[in-house]
């Protein structure tokens, strides 16, 4: 995704919520969807990276400044490190938007998987009666999404599902179409749930028809 998607307003809401609904009249399965605002502080990976670039940096300008035969105190040169540091820590701190951009996408996207899960539990998704919850997740900050799925879902829809189902989420989320992406994943969400977990006689509700923003 090329830009951070918005939050979403009360009307996005509250049609994400009556497409959840929709969807669930056709099916056994429950669909529970999450959007956090950033997985992370990243204060810790962002500031370990940036402190990491600075000494190399010195270490270097340390070597050009030898051969130049330019010569710097030990404890000047130190002093300087010491305080670059600090200077950026403090901006790091004082400007937290600006630290996702120091991390690697690998992590940003490790952390974001991990939230994904624990919401995934702490949402209950997990103890649906016949194990059919399913999480759509985005997390905005590290432009990610993902479908999460329970045990007896997993064993009959194949992941290539998910993937196409994440696509679409990610472009819609990518042109500022969050509501819409979740929109299309719900009702797509909702078409597999539906061709393996049709809806029983008694069809309880067991997890909230609206989408979380954390």
């Amino acid at each position: 995704m090329s830009v951070t998607p918005r939050s979403l307003n009360d009307v996005e809401h509250k049609r994400i919520a009556e497409t959840i609904r929709t969807a669930e009249e056709k099916t056994s399965g429950e669909i529970y969807c999450v959007v956090a605002h950033s997985s992370d502080s990243y204060m810790f990976p962002a500031g370990f990276i940036v402190t990491l670039a600075i000494l190399l940096i010195s270490f270097v300008l340390a070597n050009i400044l030898e051969a130049w035969w330019f010569q710097v105190h030990l404890s000047v040169f130190v002093a300087a490190q010491v305080l670059a540091v600090a200077c950026a820590l403090l901006v790091l701190s004082l400007l937290p938007t600006t630290r996702i951009y120091f991390v690697p996408k690998r992590v940003r996207y490790r952390r974001a998987h991990e939230n994904a899960l624990k919401q995934f539990l702490a949402r209950n998704v997990h103890i649906t009666a016949e194990r059919t919850g399913v999480l759509i997740f985005v997390s905005l900050a590290e432009h990610y999404a993902e479908v999460v799925a329970d045990s007896g879902i997993n064993a009959k829809v194949q992941q290539k599902d998910w993937d196409d189902v994440i696509r679409d989420l990610t472009k819609s989320a990518g042109r500022n179409a969050l509501a819409d992406g979740f929109v299309a994943a719900i009702a797509s969400v909702g078409k597999h749930l539906a061709a393996h977990f049709p809806p029983r006689p008694q069809n309880p509700n067991e997890l909230d028809d609206h989408v979380v923003e954390i």
